[in-house]
């Protein structure tokens, strides 16, 4: 049964999440008069058109790719409906917590500077479109719930 829909919303969250290693959350803010790129897992430094990484996120790097599974391992409970729900759930609670997390570092890396909307990369948005697609996919098992108590009705 991986072929239902709430796999591709339960695939699609868990590459919104592992996503964040690509795209930078802040770009080009400059603290101390030097351009930095904020991403999950550290700092870059912009040095002669050049990305050095200057800091590491070694915490926030291993718990993004740990929940990034938790959508994969997701599909492959489609016999306990009920545990994929609370699972999807448990993750969008997860997945604030991480949100949360993520603001903290770069609020600590910027100290506390104003940022403008200009400098928010796309990894910004990619948690919020991970907790979208994880209540899509809890939609869809809701409804294949339902289908499948109108079917035992029927017998």
């Amino acid at each position: 049964m991986l072929q239902r829909i709430q796999s591709i919303w339960l695939l699609l969250a868990s590459l919104s999440l592992y996503a964040l290693f690509i795209f930078p959350l802040v770009h080009n803010v400059y603290v101390d008069g030097k351009p930095l790129t904020i991403m999950v897992n550290g700092v870059f430094q912009d040095a002669n058109g050049q990305l050095t990484h200057t800091q590491f996120f070694t915490a926030l790097t291993i718990m993004t790719a740990v929940i990034g599974i938790i959508p994969l391992i997701i599909i492959f409970l489609y016999k306990n409906r009920k545990q994929q729900v609370a699972l999807c759930y448990s993750t969008m609670l997860v997945i604030i917590g991480l949100s949360f997390w993520t603001e903290k570092s770069v609020e600590g890396v910027t100290n506390g500077a104003q940022l403008a909307l200009a400098n928010f990369g796309i990894g910004a948005l990619l948690s919020s479109i991970s907790i979208l697609l994880l209540v899509l996919a809890v939609k869809s098992i809701n409804r294949d719930e339902k289908l499948v108590k109108s079917a035992d009705r029927l017998r």
